[in-house]
C-alpha cells in the first residue's frame, strides 16, 4: 500500500478499531490506542513533505487503481503542492485534538476518539483524490463523523446545530453531484479531475457549472451570506469538534476552488470574479464588525474565521501568483491559529464551564502560563508579523494592490477589525484585576495541556518566521494554476 493510502487508511483503521472496543470501561486504553493511531497517521504523512519534488507541478505519490470499471471509476490518488501541506495539517490537529479530549471526554470515549480519527482518514482522502466520484465520497463522508461529534457531545442546542450543518454542507453538495455528472459525459466518459482541467467547454455551460461548484465550495467555506451554520454549529460542537470544523473542515471548499472552479472553468472564473471578491469584501469588512459585538467567545472566534477565510477566496480570484500563495499559505495558518483560539476556550470551559467574556477577567494573575500562550495565539489570530497570521494576509493584501489599490486597502481593513475584536476579547478576559471567585480558584495549565498548546505556539512561530518551506513547495503548482485560469477553453 502507497503512501496516500496509508495516510487516509491508517486512521481510519484505528478507528474503526476503537469502535469495537465497548464504551467507557475500557477509556484509558482507549486513548492511548487513539494516540498511536493520531501519532502513526501523522508520522506516514512526514515523508510526503520529505520526498516532495519542488522543482514540478506534476502530481506526485500518484495511485492509480480500478474502482468501478463500468463507469470507468479509479481509486486515483495524488498529491501536488496544493494540497500536500492540507494532508500533514489534518494528520498533524488531529494528535493535538485526541491530547485535548484525553480527560475531558468522559463517556463513550471509544467513539469520540473513532469518529475523529475516521474524520482525519476521510478530509486526507478529500486532499488526495483525482478521481471526482471518489472525490464526492470523501467530501461527502466527512458530514457523518462531524454530525455525530456535535450532535452526541455538543452543547444544549446541539442536535438543531448538528442538523442545520448536514443540511446546509448536504443541499450545496448536491448541486456539485449534478456538476460532476456532466462533465462525465462531456468528457466521453471520465471522472479524472485532471482530464477535465483539460476539457472545452462553452462559456454558458461553464457558467452553469461554476455555480453549481460555487454553491458546493461557498457553503462549506463559509461565505457571506451562506456562512449562518458555522457560528451554531462551533458553539454547540464540543472543543475537539470546533478545532478540526476551523482548522481543517473549512479548508475543503477553499480547496474545491483550487482544483475544480479554477482550472475546470477559467473562463467563467474570469466571468464572475467581481461576485466572488464583492462577496470575500463583505465577509472581510461585515463579519469583522459582526466579531465585534460579540459576547461569546467561540462565536467571536467563529465570525473570525469566516472573515479570515474571506481572504482565502479574495486571494484566489485576483489571479496572481502572490495572491493566490498567499491565500493557500492563510488557509495552513489559519488551521494553527484556529484551532489554537478554540483550544484556548476550551481550556477555560473545562474550569469555569463558561464562553461568556464577561464571566472572565484578570485570568493572567491565575493562570500566568495558559494567558502567555493566549496572547501569543490571539496576536496571531490579529496578523500580529512574526506569528503564521501575518504571512498569508499580507501576501494577499499585496497581491490586491497589484490589482486594485481600493480592493487591497478594503482588504487590509482585516488587520483593524482583527486587532479590535481579538484585543477587545484579550483585554476583557486575560487582563486587569481578578474579577471574580471562578477565576480566582483557577489552576494553571497541566502537563497535557501544556504540550498541546506548545505544538500549536511552535508551528504558529515557525510558519510566522520562516515561511519558506510552505511557499517553496506550492509555487510551481500555483504558477500551473494560473496557467489554466489564464487559457480560455471555450470550444
Amino acid at each position: 500500500m502507497s503512501l496516500l493510502s496509508l495516510a487516509i487508511w491508517t486512521p481510519i483503521l484505528f478507528g474503526v478499531i476503537l469502535l469495537t472496543l465497548g464504551r467507557d470501561e475500557h477509556a484509558t486504553p482507549v486513548r492511548w490506542i487513539a494516540l498511536a493511531g493520531a501519532v502513526l497517521s501523522f508520522l506516514i504523512t512526514v515523508p510526503l513533505i520529505t520526498g516532495f519534488d519542488t522543482s514540478t507541478s506534476a502530481m506526485q505519490f500518484v495511485e492509480y487503481v480500478k474502482w468501478i470499471d463500468r463507469f470507468n471509476v479509479h481509486y486515483h490518488l495524488g498529491v501536488d503542492g496544493l494540497s500536500v501541506w492540507f494532508v500533514l495539517l489534518t494528520a498533524f490537529i488531529t494528535i493535538v485534538v485526541v491530547i485535548s479530549a484525553w480527560e475531558v471526554i468522559t463517556e463513550r470515549v471509544n467513539q469520540y476518539m473513532g469518529a475523529f480519527l475516521i474524520l482525519s482518514g476521510l478530509m486526507i482522502g478529500v486532499f488526495s483524490a483525482l478521481d471526482g466520484l471518489l472525490f464526492y465520497v470523501f467530501f461527502e463522508a466527512t458530514l457523518i463523523p462531524m454530525y455525530i461529534i456535535i450532535g452526541i457531545w455538543g452543547g444544549p442546542r446541539r442536535v438543531y446545530a448538528a442538523f442545520k450543518f448536514f443540511l446546509y454542507t448536504l443541499l450545496g453538495s448536491l448541486l456539485m453531484l449534478v456538476a460532476l455528472a456532466y462533465l462525465y459525459f462531456k468528457s466521453g466518459g471520465s471522472f479524472d479531475i485532471l482530464t477535465w482541467h483539460q476539457l472545452p467547454l462553452p462559456l454558458d455551460a461553464q457558467m452553469l457549472l461554476f455555480g453549481a461548484f460555487f454553491l458546493a465550495f461557498a457553503v462549506k467555506v463559509p461565505m457571506w451570506p451562506v456562512h449562518t451554520w458555522l457560528p451554531d454549529a462551533h458553539v454547540e460542537a464540543p472543543t475537539g469538534g470546533s478545532v478540526v470544523l476551523a482548522a481543517i473542515m473549512l479548508k475543503l471548499g477553499a480547496y474545491g476552488f483550487l482544483r475544480f472552479s479554477l482550472p475546470i472553468l477559467p473562463d467563467a472564473a474570469r466571468e464572475l470574479d467581481w461576485l466572488i471578491i464583492t462577496l470575500s469584501l463583505i465577509a472581510v469588512v461585515y463579519i469583522g464588525l459582526v466579531a465585534l459585538v460579540q459576547q461569546d467567545m467561540k462565536k467571536l472566534v467563529a465570525y473570525s474565521s469566516i472573515a479570515h477565510m474571506g481572504f482565502v477566496t479574495l486571494g484566489f480570484f485576483l489571479f496572481n501568483e502572490l495572491a493566490v500563495s498567499g491565500a493557500i499559505v492563510q488557509m495552513i495558518a489559519h488551521g494553527f491559529v484556529s484551532g489554537a483560539m478554540f483550544l484556548c476556550i476550551g481550556v477555560l470551559y473545562d474550569r469555569v464551564h463558561s464562553r461568556e467574556i464577561a464571566d472572565y477577567g484578570g485570568v493572567v494573575n491565575t493562570m500566568p502560563k495558559f494567558a502567555a500562550f493566549a496572547v501569543l495565539f490571539a496576536m496571531a489570530n490579529a496578523g500580529l508579523p512574526g506569528t503564521a497570521g501575518f504571512v498569508g494576509e499580507w501576501m494577499v493584501i499585496l497581491g490586491a494592490v497589484k490589482v486594485n489599490f481600493w480592493i487591497g486597502m478594503a482588504a487590509a481593513t482585516t488587520l483593524i477589525f482583527g486587532a479590535a475584536y481579538t484585543l477587545w476579547m484579550v483585554k476583557r478576559v486575560y487582563f486587569g484585576e481578578v474579577a471574580n471567585d471562578n477565576v480566582r480558584t483557577l489552576e494553571d495549565l497541566n502537563r497535557r495541556e501544556f504540550f498541546m498548546l506548545a505544538l500549536l505556539a511552535l508551528a504558529v512561530l515557525w510558519m510566522g518566521l520562516y515561511p519558506k518551506p510552505f511557499t517553496d513547495v506550492m509555487h510551481h503548482s500555483v504558477v500551473d494554476l494560473l496557467k489554466h485560469v489564464a487559457m480560455s477553453k471555450l470550444n
